[in-house]
């Protein structure tokens, strides 16, 4: 029997006052918590609850700063750099705020010389890749961000994790009223939305993940004990295998099994490009050829079943403006959980319920 997970809106000030404040309290410097707060948002806003990249994340943060898994005042230290290039080292510190950090930095080197490319070791979760990329577009920019995680994905063939989710972004601007930005992970889906069917009373597609003997399954509490699947078959596996290679083996950091397997030094690695528009033509230029691309796209003719044609970032543009038109909704459980974290930190800031989240778009 399916049945419906139960939402509930917050007001959308509070909730960074609230996550923010929290962040402060598990260590984190003010302009940290603010810049780990406000991804956390973005993430909330834009994504389905069940992958996981929202404001769950405070909880998971309390737990890692405490099992001394994540260092909250990091260093954050430039190893060698060029004009256009950076390698930093994160000092095992919040992957989020590290990575933010870096694509400034990659930011500044593409408004100096066209392009800067920022390779990041030593880091930890950096939550969701789009957060990074579209941090350029306020810049004139091209963004791109990807990570290595930890060996969830089968390699094509085998029935072990050798390769993370290692998801990508690309966000780029139009001027259709929402930038496109692709954000996915390489793996057909996580082990979040699995847990997500779980509560659900929901079967899931075979092409998501293998039993821990190799088999299909489309019984997600089965799937948990097992790998991931790439997207495409051998072309996810490829794509992953060679996100690892841009990562965590060219930074010296770590790469394949090396990631989460030392709970006090995770060791993840991440990769940041900013592009100027402006040094190939003039942003506004860019962004009305974006434009006519993106209606050439949705002006193709229509498979059967399907109602509209969708661009990358669309969707997560409509989610956006659905969630914040009455407050942003939260999972009940996770909101009982931030409350009561709430009361356990001593935090100032409350978070009240506005009402229950009665829409569609999740």
């Amino acid at each position: 029997m399916t049945r419906a997970i139960p939402m509930t809106n917050v007001d959308r000030a509070q909730l960074r006052a609230f996550v923010s404040e929290g962040f402060e309290a598990l260590g984190l410097t003010a302009e940290d918590a603010g810049i780990f707060a406000d991804a956390l948002i973005f993430s909330e806003l834009r994504f389905h609850p069940g992958q996981g990249q929202g404001v769950a994340r405070l909880r998971r943060y309390h737990e890692r700063i405490g099992n001394g898994e994540v260092n909250p005042r990091a260093d954050w230290s430039i190893v060698k750099e060029g004009p256009a290039l950076a390698l930093v080292d994160a000092h095992n510190g919040i992957g989020t705020v590290a990575a933010a950090k870096a694509m400034r930095l990659a930011i500044g080197k593409a408004k100096e010389g066209g392009i800067g490319t920022v390779i990041v070791r030593n880091s930890t979760h950096y939550g969701s890749s789009a957060v990074h990329a579209c941090q350029a577009l306020d810049h004139g920019c091209i963004g791109i961000a990807f990570t290595n995680a930890g060996p969830e994905m089968a390699p094509w063939g085998g029935r072990e994790g050798v390769t993370g989710t290692n998801p990508w972004s690309i966000a780029a601007p139009s001027d259709q009223g929402f930038p496109t930005v692709l954000d996915i992970a390489i793996t057909t889906a996580g082990k979040g939305m699995m847990n997500w069917l779980i509560r659900e009373g929901k079967k899931m597609p075979l092409d998501w993940a293998i039993t821990p003997d190799g088999e299909e399954t489309d019984d997600p509490a089965a799937a948990l004990k097992g790998p991931l699947l790439g997207i495409g078959g051998h072309k996810g596996y490829g794509l992953a295998f060679m996100t690892e290679a841009l990562t965590g083996v060219l930074s010296g950091g770590g790469f394949g099994l090396t990631p989460y397997s030392d709970p006090k030094k995770l060791d993840v690695s991440h990769y940041f490009q900013a592009i100027d528009i402006s040094w190939f033509m003039a942003p506004e230029d860019y962004a009305a050829r974006m434009g006519e691309f993106v209606q050439m796209a949705k002006s193709r003719a229509l498979r059967p079943g399907f109602d509209e044609i969708l661009v990358p970032g669309e969707q997560e543009a409509r989610r956006t403006a659905a969630k914040s038109e009455n407050g942003v909704p939260i999972d009940d459980v996770v909101l009982a959980d931030m409350q009561a974290l709430g009361r356990e930190l001593n935090l100032k800031t409350t978070l009240d319920p506005i009402g229950p989240y009665t829409g569609d778009t999740l």
